[in-house]
């Protein structure tokens, strides 16, 4: 299954053969955005990104880059396949960087994803050089940094991914409490819906509030959230440096609504039953069944004040046998039922 990426008629380029190649191209739109997709790319972030730039640059959702254009750039011109196995196309060469206002590398599933062709590093550098800003849109920060165009800037990656950022590099804590972070010429955001709040915050900056706010709400988003909107990840009051404890919380998060035991965790881990227990007494002064059973809550509240689930429902999201096991607990934790939580929420 392949995909073309919607785009005005391609920009001749340096590397182009097109005779015209030689001409820079006028840019006529208020916002210019080139993407590299990362192979195994998450097709989500970028769909979101680019349709608001999509439904921005039009009236209604006619889809004509006027006021905002869009490139899908590639050294090679071959099709990118995505996470889920679909496939898009290039519309141009990479060029010159400075045909457009930001440069966009959009990332993905990391065990699958091997480093950027040193094409894409001279190019990104050379954005750099010409002080076009670069943006990461999921993994993409992973990227920026193996490039060394992320030293000495804030960068934000999904909590998700918090570890594997730990792991991999030394000299930065990636921000995974928030939804994107801009830091000067660097943007990052953390992947998902996060990533059409970013481009609603470009377009908003570039082209106006009212063509930011019309392509969320036409793409059902309600409103556009600012960058420190909190990551619906862990509880802030559950922070901690400690890896160990990072890991299990990321495994406690991934079965959420099927709960493992703390043994389970531990064996998965390569630890045993009691370090994980050192690790958390010692990080956060709690259990790990505590502090699972505080991340469940925690939850179970995001989804009692945010959505119209049924507390039956988010009882099952949430690990909880049922609503009167959710009801009880939930009342211990925070003195009031969930029906009465969602109606102080409204």
């Amino acid at each position: 299954m392949a995909v073309s990426a919607l785009s005005n008629s391609p920009r001749p380029t340096a590397r182009s053969t097109d005779p015209r190649a030689a001409k820079k191209p006028t840019k006529a739109s208020r916002l210019s955005v080139g993407f590299i997709l990362t192979r195994r790319f998450t097709l989500c972030a970028f769909a979101n990104f680019i349709d608001v730039l999509r439904l921005a640059a039009d009236e209604g959702d006619r889809s004509r880059p006027i006021l905002c254009d869009w490139s899908v750039l590639s050294h090679t011109m071959d099709p990118v396949v995505a996470s889920c196995g679909v496939s898009v196309s290039a519309t141009e060469r990479l060029g010159d960087p400075s045909r457009f206002d930001y440069i966009v590398v959009v990332g993905g599933l990391m065990d699958e994803t091997p480093d950027l062709d040193p094409a894409y590093h001279r190019f990104l550098h050379l954005a750099a050089e010409k002080n076009v800003p670069l943006i990461g849109v999921c993994t993409g920060a992973f990227f920026l940094y193996r490039a060394g165009l992320l030293d000495g800037y804030k960068c934000c990656v999904s909590w998700y991914s918090h570890s594997d950022f730990l792991e991999q590099f030394e000299g930065i804590v990636p921000v995974s409490d928030q939804i994107f972070v801009v830091d000067r010429d660097r943007l990052t955001c953390s992947g998902g819906v996060s990533s059409a709040h970013l481009a609603a915050y470009l377009v908003d900056k570039h082209v106006g509030r009212a063509q930011a706010t019309k392509s969320l709400h036409i793409m059902i988003i309600d409103d556009a959230l600012q960058p420190d909107k909190p990551q619906p990840g862990l509880p802030l009051e559950l922070k901690t440096q400690d890896p160990i404890v990072q890991r299990a919380f990321l495994l406690m998060q991934q079965n959420i609504d099927s709960p493992i035991s703390i043994q389970d965790v531990a064996n998965r881990m390569g630890k045993s039953k009691r370090q994980i227990e050192r690790h958390f007494r010692k990080a956060l002064n709690t259990s790990p069944q505590a502090a699972y059973l505080d991340m469940r809550l925690d939850m179970s509240k995001h989804l009692i004040e945010k959505t119209q689930k049924s507390v039956a429902q988010v009882a099952v999201d949430c690990g909880f046998c049922d609503s009167s096991h959710l009801s009880r607990m939930f009342r211990r934790r925070y003195g009031v039922t969930p029906h009465s939580a969602r109606s102080l929420a409204h």
